[in-house]
């Protein structure tokens, strides 16, 4: 399989399919750094609250004059793109449908990627014709947190990885590779760890949260603590990602994910509710 060359990707769009908390930020980043980018998205309201958050990004960064477009018409979105991003909800069945239908809808030598922080790329390959173009780019927060990590999904073109690698570091982002597939990448793998032992604390009553992140950040000199990091994330995403590492892994603790399913019960679903573990 043929990857774009650097001037052909530089010539042409990326799309961004789906236009939530890190679509809308991905997008942003990307366009803010030169990239012509189409952000896609079911619904019209959501666009619109995109493209309002993305012109404050993108007004700090080095292409004020971006070219951010945006539709409800995904066949369009990614019709001319070198480099497809999913970034829908963490559901398994959700991606491998969209996955079935890019791999029906994009040029044979687009890269696909899952911007999912906890499933494999290989769990989406099924009904992919050309396995060999589909990897994990797991962005994080950008503009403030620029990492992406890059993990093929067993039959990835190590040439994909390489420009994808070129071409991030370009736009404004720092690329690793994770050289052995795992869940949950590099990072995510350390945080878990943090993450589920901060709610095991609240969740058996030793302290709340503010005190746990008052003292991880004077431990650590860190701007956010744990429960102000789960807050922005989003806590139906936190709960997603730990239901996916208890369905692997034996011995995942169910205090902490009890926790969340009472919070998302009384719809506190973190920042972009109005509170979670704190109110906004």
């Amino acid at each position: 399989m043929s990857i774009p060359s650097h001037d052909d990707a530089s010539s042409r769009p990326i799309a961004v399919i789906g236009a939530g908390t890190l679509g809308r930020r991905i997008a942003a980043m990307l366009a803010g750094h030169g990239a012509h980018v189409h952000l896609f998205d079911i619904d019209p309201q959501q666009l619109t609250r995109a493209v309002a958050f993305a012109e404050g990004v993108i007004a700090t960064l080095p292409q004020p004059d971006a070219r951010l477009t945006t539709t409800t018409d995904m066949a369009d979105a990614v019709r001319d793109a070198w480099l497809v991003i999913e970034a829908i909800p963490e559901r398994l069945d959700l991606k491998q449908r969209l996955f079935a239908e890019l791999d029906e809808m994009t040029r044979p030598d687009a890269i696909l990627a899952t911007n999912s922080s906890s499933l494999k790329s290989s769990l989406l390959i099924n009904e992919v014709s050309r396995p060999e173009r589909v990897l994990n780019a797991h962005f994080y927060q950008p503009p403030d947190w620029n990492a992406v990590e890059l993990m093929s999904c067993g039959q990835t073109d190590p040439a994909a990885i390489e420009l994808m690698q070129a071409m991030l570091a370009r736009y404004g982002l720092e690329p690793f590779h994770v050289r052995k597939e795992s869940t949950g990448f590099i990072y995510n793998r350390v945080w878990a760890a943090i993450k589920r032992e901060s709610l095991s604390v609240v969740e058996e009553g030793v302290a709340d949260p503010e005190d746990v992140d008052r003292l991880f950040c004077s431990l650590h000199g860190a701007t956010m603590g744990p429960f102000q990091l789960m807050d922005r994330v989003g806590l139906d995403v936190v709960l997603d990602i730990e239901e996916h590492y208890a369905s692997e892994r034996e011995g995942i603790p169910e205090g902490p994910r009890d926790l969340l399913r009472r919070m998302i019960a009384e719809g506190k679903l973190g920042v972009k509710s109005g509170e979670g573990f704190y109110r906004y």
